[in-house]
C-alpha cells in the first residue's frame, strides 16, 4: 500500500489542502499521514487555532493519520522545517511517497535545485557574492543561477518551490519517493480567491479582522465546521498581539549577548533587535525599528518568537512521534510502527528517556505560553491533558 506523507501546517486547512488531499487518494493512497506544525508555525507566529482543532480538520478532510512537528522544527527556516516534517515521517517506518505542493510540479527541474545546493560548485558561488545589503535569499538565488543558470535558479523565488527544494534535500539517502503537486489558486500571500481557492495568509486576515463569514466560505465544509466550533468557544482566532507586552517584558529583559543565540546567520541582526525591544511600545514597532531589505519580516518574526519562547538550539533529531488524530487506518499504521517511539498519553513521556522528557516539557510550558495569544485564555498544563482523537472510517 502507498502510504503518501504531507508535512503541513493547515493554519488553517482551507480548500486547496483538501483538494490536494483528494488528488493524492485518486492517485491511488492507500493512506496520508500528516507532519503537522504544533502551536507555532514556521512564519514566526501562533496558528490560528491550536494543533489538536487542526489535526481534526486534517482528519475529517481526508487524512488518516496526524503526527506533531514540535516547536523548534516548526517555527525554524524552511530548511530545518523541512527537516523536521520529513524526519517525522521517516521515523514512522510507513510512509513511502512525500507529497507536496508547489508552483512547479517538475520534481526533476526542482531535484537539480536540490542537487546544486550540495554542491562544492554552489558553495564557491555563493562566498563569490558580495554582501551588498541583499538578503540571503537573494545571493543564494544568484548562485544557484550561475551553477544552473536563471531559468532553474528563478524556481528560488517562489516560497513553495523553496519548500520542495529543502524536502528533496532531505530525502537524499531515503527510500522515500518524492511527489509534486501543481500548487492552484491564489499565491502563497494573496489576497482574495483564484480558481476557488483562497491562501492561508488571506483566511488568517480574514479571520483576524472579524470577516468571520468571509473566512470561514474559504474552507471545505468540515473544515469549517471545526473552526467556527473553535471560534465559539473563545479558543480562536490566536493571535500574538494579545500578547505584546508579556513579549516585550521577556525581551526588555534579555541582555544583547542572549540575543546572539537567536541570530542563526551570526550577521549582527540581534544587535538591531536588542535596541528595538528597548524602544518599542508592541510587537508591531519592535518589527518595523528591526526591519531592512535585507532582513525578511518572517525571519525577525521567527527571532521574536524564540526568543520569548526560549527555544535554543534545534535537538539532533525528534525523539517521538506526538500523536494528534488517527482514524481505523491511522491506527492500523501505529502498529506498524518501529522507527520511533510514539506518544499518545503524556504521562508516558518520562518512560522514553531524558530527550523526550525535556522536549516535552518544554513544549508544555510553550503551550502555555500559546494560551495567552487565544481569546480565551486557558490554565497551564494543558500540554498534558490533552488526548488523541480517534476517529472511525467514514
Amino acid at each position: 500500500m502507498n502510504v503518501v506523507g504531507i508535512v503541513c501546517e493547515y493554519n488553517p486547512l482551507h480548500i486547496g489542502h483538501a483538494r490536494m488531499i483528494r488528488q493524492l487518494r485518486e492517485r491511488g493512497a492507500g493512506a496520508v499521514v500528516c507532519a503537522m506544525s504544533g502551536n507555532f508555525v514556521q512564519r514566526g507566529g501562533a496558528a490560528v487555532a491550536d494543533k489538536l482543532a487542526r489535526a481534526e480538520m486534517a482528519l475529517r478532510c481526508g487524512a488518516d493519520l496526524v503526527l506533531e512537528i514540535p516547536t523548534p522544527w516548526a517555527a525554524a527556516t524552511a530548511e530545518t522545517f523541512a527537516r523536521g516534517g520529513v524526519e517525522v515521517l521517516r521515523r514512522t517506518g510507513v510512509v513511502t511517497d512525500l507529497a507536496f505542493g508547489a508552483e512547479c510540479a517538475d520534481v526533476q527541474a526542482l531535484g537539480a535545485v536540490a542537487d546544486a545546493l550540495e554542491g562544492e560548485e554552489y558553495r564557491t558561488a555563493l562566498r563569490s557574492i558580495p554582501e551588498d545589503g541583499s538578503t540571503f535569499a537573494a545571493r543564494r538565488q544568484a548562485a544557484v543561477a550561475a551553477v544552473l543558470g536563471l531559468e532553474l535558479a528563478a524556481l528560488l523565488s517562489q516560497p513553495n518551490n523553496i519548500l520542495a527544494v529543502e524536502y528533496l534535500r532531505c530525502l537524499r539517502g531515503t527510500d522515500i519517493r518524492p511527489v509534486a503537486i501543481q500548487r492552484q489558486g491564489a499565491g502563497h500571500d494573496a489576497g482574495g480567491v483564484a480558481d476557488g481557492v483562497a491562501s492561508a495568509s488571506y483566511v488568517r486576515r480574514l479571520l483576524l479582522a472579524g470577516r468571520t463569514e468571509e473566512a470561514l466560505a474559504c474552507l471545505p465544509d468540515q473544515a469549517a465546521q471545526v473552526l467556527r466550533r473553535e471560534l465559539e468557544r473563545g479558543n480562536a482566532p490566536a493571535d500574538l498581539r494579545r500578547c505584546d507586552r508579556a513579549i516585550l517584558d521577556r525581551l526588555r529583559r534579555m541582555e544583547e549577548e542572549e540575543w546572539a543565540r537567536y541570530d542563526g546567520g551570526r550577521e549582527g541582526l540581534y544587535h538591531r533587535l536588542y535596541q528595538a525591544a528597548r524602544e518599542a511600545g508592541d510587537l508591531e514597532e519592535l518589527l518595523e525599528r528591526a526591519k531592512t531589505k535585507r532582513y525578511p519580516m518572517a525571519r525577525l518574526r521567527r527571532m521574536v518568537l524564540a526568543a520569548w519562547l526560549e527555544l535554543g538550539d534545534v535537538p539532533a533529531e525528534v525523539p517521538y512521534l506526538r500523536l494528534l488524530a488517527a482514524n481505523g487506518t491511522g491506527r492500523g499504521l501505529l502498529r506498524q510502527m518501529r522507527g520511533a517511539p510514539v506518544l499518545t498519553k503524556a504521562a508516558d513521556v518520562a518512560k522514553l528517556g531524558k530527550a523526550a522528557a525535556e522536549l516535552f516539557r518544554q513544549e508544555s510550558r510553550r503551550s502555555d505560553l500559546y494560551a495567552l495569544a487565544c481569546p480565551l485564555v486557558r490554565p497551564c498544563g494543558g500540554e498534558w491533558r490533552i488526548t488523541p482523537l480517534l476517529a472511525e472510517e467514514k
